[in-house]
C-alpha cells in the first residue's frame, strides 16, 4: 500500500519502480530521473530537430541533450530544451525530477495545462515556459515552490486569476513574467510579500482594477510593465516615492487617470511609458530629478499646460520625447514655439520628437536647427504657421520629417536638399505654394515623398527621376501643370504614384513600362491628359489599382490590358474612349472594381466579365453599349446604376437592397408618413446613448478581439462588400460596433482612410460618430457606438404598423412592387447626383421633380413616370 501511494504521488512508471527496487526502493535516484525523462520523451509527438535522439538506454542520463546533473547528489538538476521545436503535452512526469533546480522549455509547442504535480519540485529555482501553447489556470499549488526566484510564463494562453498564495508564499521571487496571456482579475495585493522582487511583467492580459498601493513595499523593483491591460483609478502616490530603484516603468494602454505622481525619488529612472491613458494635469516638474531619463512617452492622455521647456533643461540624456495628442500649448498663449525648441535643442540629445495632433500654434523657429541629433520629427496636425525654416538643413541625421496638416505657407527652401539621410518627407495638407524645387531630387535615400494637398504650381521637376530609392510619391491635389516627365520612369522602385487632381497635360510617357515594381497603385485621374492609352500600361503586371479617370484620353481600350494580371481596381471613367470593351478584360481574375462609365464605348458588354469571381463593383453607365445584359457572376448582383444611359441595352436587372443610397432614399420616403416619430425616437436614442470612454486613440487588436468574443459569428451584426460589423462590449459595459474591413476587397484601404477622415470630423444628431480606429498592416477596423434601437432596416421594415409601414413580409405584391420601383429610382437618382462631371448630374429642379413624382406614385398615382433626370425608367425594369 505504501508503494502504491508513493507511485501515485510521484507518477513513477511501473518499470521505473522495478529499477528502483534493486537499489533504493523508497527514494528517488538518478535511475528514477532517467525513467521520468524517458516517460517525458514518450509523450512528445514531434521532435523536428532530433533534440531527444540520444535519450535512450545506451546513453547515460547526465549526457542526455539538455540535461545537467549535480555531481554531489548524483541527480538531474537542470533540464534545458529551449528552442527545440518539440511538440506534445507538458508532461507531469517532469515532477519526478525532485532535485531539479532549473526547468527551461522556452519556445516550443508544448500544450495542455501546467501539471499540479509540479508542486513536487521543491528545489526549483528557475521555471521558464515562455512561448508555448499552455492553457488553463496557474495552479495554486505553485505556492509550495518556495525556492523559486524566476518565473517566466509569457506568451501562452493562461487564463483565470493570478493565485494570491503564489506570491504570499514564494517570497524569494526576483523576477515574474506572466505577460501576453489571458489572465483576468485584479493584481493581488499579496505581491507586497515579494520584498526581493526586481522585475514584474504582466503586460498584455485582461487585468482590471487599481494598482495596489502595497506596491510601495516592493522597494527593490527596477522594472514594472503593466501595459495593455484594463487597469483603472489613480496611480498610487507612493508608487514612485518608495520604489526608488525603478529604472523602467511601462503603464501604457490602460485607463489610469488623475495626476502623474511626483517622480523625484527615482533618480535612476530612464524609461517612462504612460501613453494611452486618461492622465490629467501637467507633467510633474520633479521628473527633472531623473537625470538619466532617455525615453518619456505620455502620448494620448489629457495632459495640459505649456510644453515642458524647463523640464527639458534638466534631462541631458533625453533621446525620445513623445507628447502627441495632449491638449498642451506653446508659450505666450499658444503662439511661440521658440522657448520649447531652444531648451530641447540646447540641453538634450533628443533623437526622436513627436508632437502630433496637439493644436500647437506659432511658427517653426530657426532654433530647431540646433537639434543636431534629431533623426525623426513628427509635428503633423497642429496649427503651425509661417514658412519652413532653412535651418532644418543643419539636421544632418534627420531621416523622417512630418509637417502634414498644418498652416505652413511659402515655398520649400532649397537648403532642405542638404539632408543626406532623409528617407521620408511629409508636407501634405498645408498652404505651400510655388514650384517644387529641383533640389528635392537630390535626396538619394528618400523612400517617401508626400507633397499632396498644397498649392504647388509649375511643372513636375525632371530631377525627381533621380530619387532612385523612392517607393511612394504623392503630388496629388495641387496646381501642377505641364506633362508627366519621362524621367520618372527612372524611379524603378515606385510602389505608389499619385499625380491626380492637377492640371497635367500631354500624353502618358510610353517609357512608363520601366516602372515594373509598381505594386500598389498608379493614380493619374482628374487631369487634362490626352492621347491614346499607351499599350505599355499593360506591362505593369504587378500594379493592383489603376485610376486614369476624368482625363481626355481617346482611342480604344487595348486587349492587352489583360497583361495587368494583378489589377483589383481599374477606373478609366469620364474620358473620351470609344470602341468595344475587349473580351480579354475577363482575364483580370483579381479584379474587384471596374469603372468605364462616361465614355463613348459601344458594342455588347463582354460576357467574360461574368467569369471574374472577385468582381464586386461594375459601372458601365453613360456609354453606348447595346444588346442584352449578360447573366451570371457580377451581373446577378448589380443594379440599374451600373447601366444608366445606355439606351440600347435590354434585359432584366435584379434589385439590390444593400445599396446605401437606397436606404437613405427609403428613409426620406418613410419620412412622408412617419418622419416625426422616427426623428423623435432618434433624438431619444442619441440622448440616452450611454457615456462612452472618449480616449480610445490607440485601441489594440487584442482589445477588439476580446470585446467581440474573438469576432464571434454570433455577434456579427451585418456584412458588406468591404467587411463585417460585430457587436462588442468594452470593460466598462459600453456597447460598441466594430467595423472590420476585408483588406483583400477592392479599394478597402482607401475606403478605411476616407471613412476615418470623414467620421472623425462629422457631428450631427442623425449621424453616427466614430470613437476610434485600429490600423495594422493586416487588420483595419473602425469602432463606433452600438445603436441599441436597431438598424435603419428595422425602421424601414418594422414588425407592424399601418399602410406602407407594414413589414415587408406582410406587404401585398402590389405594394412590394411599388417599393421596388421607388428603390430603383432612388438608386439611379443617387448615382447621378454623385457623378464627377457636372454635365451628367441632374439639376436641383430635376431632382425635386422626380422626388415629387415618387411621392405621388407611392400615394397611389400609378400614372406617374420618372424620366426628367433619369436615363432609363426603373418602372419598366423586369416587366417583360
Amino acid at each position: 500500500m505504501f508503494l502504491f501511494l508513493l507511485q501515485h504521488f510521484f507518477i513513477i512508471p511501473r518499470h521505473a519502480l522495478s529499477v528502483n527496487q534493486n537499489h533504493h526502493p523508497l527514494h528517488h535516484s538518478l535511475e528514477t530521473d532517467r525513467a521520468a525523462l524517458l516517460e517525458f520523451k514518450r509523450t512528445i509527438k514531434s521532435d523536428p530537430n532530433s533534440s531527444l535522439s540520444n535519450w535512450n538506454d545506451s546513453t547515460h542520463v547526465c549526457y542526455f541533450t539538455g540535461v545537467r546533473c549535480n555531481k554531489e547528489h548524483h541527480r538531474v538538476w537542470q533540464l534545458n530544451l529551449n528552442d527545440s521545436g518539440i511538440v506534445g503535452p507538458l508532461s507531469p512526469f517532469i515532477s519526478n525530477l525532485t532535485h531539479l533546480r532549473v526547468l527551461e522549455l522556452v519556445n516550443n509547442h508544448l500544450s495542455g495545462e501546467i501539471p499540479r504535480e509540479f508542486s513536487s519540485l521543491r528545489h526549483l529555482r528557475l521555471l521558464l515556459l515562455e512561448g508555448n501553447d499552455i492553457h488553463g489556470q496557474i495552479p495554486d499549488t505553485f505556492s509550495l515552490l518556495v525556492n523559486l526566484t524566476v518565473v517566466d510564463l509569457r506568451l501562452n494562453r493562461l487564463t483565470g486569476k493570478i493565485p494570491p498564495s503564489f506570491f504570499s508564499n514564494c517570497t524569494s521571487l526576483k523576477s515574474v513574467d506572466l505577460s501576453f496571456n489571458q489572465l483576468s482579475g485584479e493584481i493581488p495585493r499579496e505581491f507586497s510579500s515579494l520584498r526581493h522582487l526586481r522585475h514584474l511583467l504582466l503586460e498584455g492580459n485582461n487585468l482590471h482594477g487599481q494598482i495596489p498601493d502595497t506596491f510601495s513595499l516592493l522597494v527593490n523593483l527596477t522594472v514594472v510593465d503593466l501595459r495593455q491591460n484594463r487597469l483603472t483609478g489613480n496611480l498610487p502616490p507612493s508608487f514612485f516615492s518608495n520604489c526608488t530603484l525603478l529604472k523602467n516603468v511601462d503603464l501604457s494602454f490602460n485607463f489610469l487617470e488623475g495626476n502623474i505622481p511626483e517622480i523625484g525619488s527615482c533618480q535612476g529612472l530612464w524609461n517612462l511609458n504612460l501613453y494611452n491613458n486618461n492622465f490629467t494635469g501637467e507633467i510633474p516638474f520633479s521628473i527633472t530629478n531623473a537625470t538619466s531619463m532617455e525615453n518619456l512617452d505620455v502620448e494620448y492622455n489629457f495632459l495640459s499646460g505649456e510644453l515642458p521647456s524647463k523640464i527639458m533643461e534638466s534631462l541631458p540624456d533625453l533621446k525620445f520625447l513623445y507628447l502627441s495628442f495632449n491638449p498642451m500649448i506653446s508659450a505666450e498663449n499658444n503662439s511661440n514655439l521658440d522657448p520649447f525648441f531652444s531648451a530641447l535643442c540646447n540641453y538634450t540629445s533628443v533623437v526622436r520628437l513627436e508632437l502630433e495632433g496637439m493644436g500647437l500654434g506659432g511658427k517653426l523657429p530657426t532654433s530647431i536647427g540646433k537639434c543636431v541629433y534629431l533623426e525623426s520629427i513628427l509635428l503633423e496636425e497642429n496649427n503651425i504657421t509661417g514658412s519652413i525654416p532653412p535651418t532644418l538643413s543643419n539636421l544632418t541625421q534627420l531621416s523622417q520629417l512630418n509637417l502634414t496638416s498644418n498652416l505652413l505657407s511659402g515655398t520649400i527652401p532649397e537648403e532642405i536638399s542638404q539632408l543626406p539621410r532623409l528617407q521620408q518627407l511629409f508636407l501634405s495638407h498645408n498652404l505651400l505654394s510655388g514650384p517644387i524645387p529641383a533640389a528635392v531630387g537630390q535626396f538619394q535615400l528618400l523612400g517617401l515623398l508626400d507633397l499632396s494637398n498644397n498649392k504647388f504650381s509649375g511643372e513636375i521637376p525632371k530631377s525627381l527621376g533621380n530619387l532612385v530609392e523612392i517607393n511612394y510619391m504623392f503630388l496629388n491635389n495641387n496646381l501642377l501643370s505641364g506633362s508627366i516627365p519621362s524621367s520618372l520612369v527612372q524611379c524603378r522602385k515606385l510602389y505608389m504614384l499619385d499625380l491626380s487632381y492637377n492640371n497635367l497635360t500631354g500624353n502618358i510617357p510610353p517609357e512608363i513600362t520601366g516602372l515594373r515594381e509598381m505594386r500598389i497603385f498608379i493614380n493619374l485621374s482628374h487631369n487634362f491628359l490626352e492621347g491614346d492609352l499607351p499599350i505599355e500600361l499593360s506591362k505593369l503586371e504587378n500594379v493592383q489599382e489603376m485610376d486614369l479617370s476624368s482625363n481626355r484620353f481617346i482611342g480604344r481600350v487595348s486587349s492587352r490590358i489583360s497583361g495587368c494580371i494583378a489589377l483589383s481596381l481599374l477606373n478609366i471613367s469620364d474620358n473620351r474612349l470609344e470602341g468595344e470593351l475587349p473580351e480579354s478584360i475577363g482575364d483580370l481574375k483579381n479584379l474587384k472594381v471596374l469603372d468605364v462609365s462616361v465614355n463613348h464605348l459601344f458594342g455588347t458588354i463582354p460576357t467574360s466579365l461574368s467569369n471574374i469571381r472577385t468582381l464586386r463593383f461594375l459601372n458601365l453607365s453613360v456609354n453606348e453599349f447595346s444588346g442584352t445584359i449578360p447573366s451570371g457572376g457580377i451581373f446577378d448582383s448589380v443594379t440599374n446604376s451600373s447601366f444608366l444611359k445606355n439606351k440600347n441595352l435590354c434585359g432584366s436587372i435584379p434589385v439590390s437592397f444593400s445599396v446605401v443610397c437606397c436606404m437613405i432614399g427609403c428613409r426620406y420616403l418613410k419620412g412622408i408618413i412617419s418622419a416625426g416619430k422616427v426623428e423623435s425616437e432618434t433624438e431619444t436614442e442619441t440622448k440616452s446613448q450611454p457615456g462612452l470612454i472618449h480616449n480610445f486613440p490607440r485601441i489594440t487588436y487584442k482589445e477588439l478581439f476580446d470585446a467581440t468574443g474573438g469576432f464571434d459569428e454570433e455577434r456579427k451584426l451585418g456584412s458588406g462588400s468591404y467587411g463585417r460589423v460585430y457587436e462588442g462590449l468594452l470593460p466598462d459595459g459600453t456597447h460598441i460596433a466594430v467595423k472590420v474591413l476585408q483588406l483583400q476587397t477592392g479599394n478597402s484601404t482607401k475606403s478605411f482612410n476616407r471613412e476615418c477622415q470623414v467620421l472623425k470630423r462629422i457631428r450631427h444628431r442623425n449621424l453616427i460618430r466614430i470613437i476610434t480606429a485600429c490600423s495594422l498592416p493586416d487588420f483595419k477596423a473602425i469602432v463606433l457606438p452600438y445603436m441599441v434601437n436597431g438598424s435603419l432596416d428595422s425602421w424601414l421594415y418594422p414588425p407592424s404598423g399601418p399602410g406602407v409601414a407594414t413589414s415587408s413580409r406582410d406587404q401585398s405584391p402590389e405594394v412590394k412592387k411599388m417599393w421596388e420601383v421607388a428603390i430603383e429610382e432612388l438608386t439611379e437618382l443617387g448615382i447621378l447626383c454623385t457623378q464627377d462631371s457636372p454635365s451628367t448630374r441632374p439639376t436641383m429642379l430635376d431632382a425635386a421633380d422626380d422626388l415629387g413624382r415618387l411621392k405621388r406614385y407611392l400615394l397611389g398615382d400609378t400614372t406617374a413616370t420618372f424620366a426628367s433626370s433619369l436615363g432609363i425608367s426603373s418602372s419598366t425594369v423586369g416587366d417583360d
